[in-house]
């Protein structure tokens, strides 16, 4: 009796990475599999300095194949190489391997969640969204008695606007070997904005931008975080895609404005986590409408987020209006969550950070 191959990578994509949500495909560890008459070979190469996690693989991989009708018997040819010496902040490293980008190390150890906020396109708010979702996800955790600690990854690098626009400055320090990074509002944020000068331009090709981000995961002592916010550059090429390969995302948020133009790119950006088994936690419709003493007005048309979310079978989380005070928090440093959170727009992205929380287990 033959096995589908389809159903031999379905049970591979039940395989969890030890002590993570992601599976072993979708952290390219499966090399190569084979089938004949119910025999089932798997190759798999991974890099460990811990020798549970192969052995843990091995077992989880012949206890799933093995589960499948019609299989008689599963080799698994394991490569285990080992662990680089951990990059120092002037030198980062280059592997994608979850043992060696920093989803191993115990940085990223100490994240219990990350998610991430993407976008099809630039223009869409996307990074005020983040600051601003941030800041009320510190403030739901704490008020549903949950450790609150938060933090943003700036992933990006050629407009690294999240400093601003949570009044943080400085340059960040360094301890045995680690960088700290700097917190404002009691929110800890690392990014390209903290270690180059405001006029100094980034010119760099897409390894270099991923060896950046490899660094932010494994070279940044973010202590205890309970969530992390990804913030995520525009776009869905290579970068993009190899990024969130590479860090371990329990969820993603798609900000999209109403018009067609950024829906329908905002659509294909959220299909861009199907391919890394990276779930949807829901569409948030930004620049919604601008209220007036007429009522409602659409600026860039109308229902686009909600049929966004209905096309990615998801959640519309919620619509945040048209305010100038949330572009003056983001101009001044202080997000409106923080400066105005009586606002009726901060009152919407609060109640969208609350939905944030409660999707991810206490």
């Amino acid at each position: 009796m033959t096995v589908e191959n389809e159903l031999i990578k379905a049970a591979l994509c039940s395989v969890k990475y030890p002590g993570f949500s992601r599976d072993i495909v979708s952290f390219g560890l499966v090399r190569n599999l084979s089938e004949k008459n119910g025999a089932v070979t798997v190759e798999i190469e991974l890099t460990a300095g811990d020798t549970s996690v192969p052995d843990k693989i091995r077992h989880d991989v012949e206890e799933a194949i093995g589960a499948l009708d019609g299989v008689r018997s599963v080799e698994v040819d394991m490569t285990v190489n080992a662990p680089k010496q951990m990059p120092r902040p002037d030198g980062p490293g280059s592997s994608q391997d979850p043992s060696q980008s920093g989803i191993g190390g115990k940085p990223m150890q100490k994240v219990r969640y990350a998610i991430a906020v993407a976008s099809g396109k630039g223009g869409v708010g996307k990074s005020t969204l983040s600051v601003n979702l941030a800041c009320g996800i510190r403030q739901a955790l704490e008020d549903a008695g949950r450790p609150s600690q938060v933090g943003i990854m700036d992933c990006d690098i050629y407009g690294p606007s999240v400093p601003l626009m949570l009044g943080a400055s400085g340059r960040p320090e360094i301890e045995n070997d680690m960088i700290m990074p700097i917190e404002n509002f009691g929110v800890r944020v690392m990014s390209m904005g903290f270690l180059v000068d405001e006029q100094t331009p980034v010119v760099w090709r897409g390894p270099m931008i991923m060896k950046t981000i490899q660094q932010f995961a494994q070279n940044v002592d973010w202590g205890e975080i309970e969530i992390l916010v990804v913030d995520l550059p525009p776009g869905t090429g290579d970068a993009q895609l190899s990024l969130v390969q590479t860090l371990p995302l329990d969820g993603a948020v798609i900000v999209t404005t109403p018009q067609a133009a950024a829906t329908n790119v905002a659509r294909r950006g959220a299909r861009m986590f199907e391919k890394v088994n990276v779930p949807l936690l829901g569409v948030v419709e930004n620049m919604s409408y601008l209220e007036t003493p007429n009522g409602p007005q659409y600026i860039f048309g109308e229902g686009g987020g909600e049929l966004s979310a209905k096309d990615l079978k998801t959640e519309l989380l919620g619509r945040v209006p048209l305010d100038s005070l949330i572009r003056e928090g983001a101009d001044n440093g202080i997000p409106i969550v923080v400066s105005h959170p009586d606002n009726a727009a901060a009152k919407i992205i609060q109640q969208i950070a609350n939905k944030i929380v409660a999707a991810l287990p206490a």
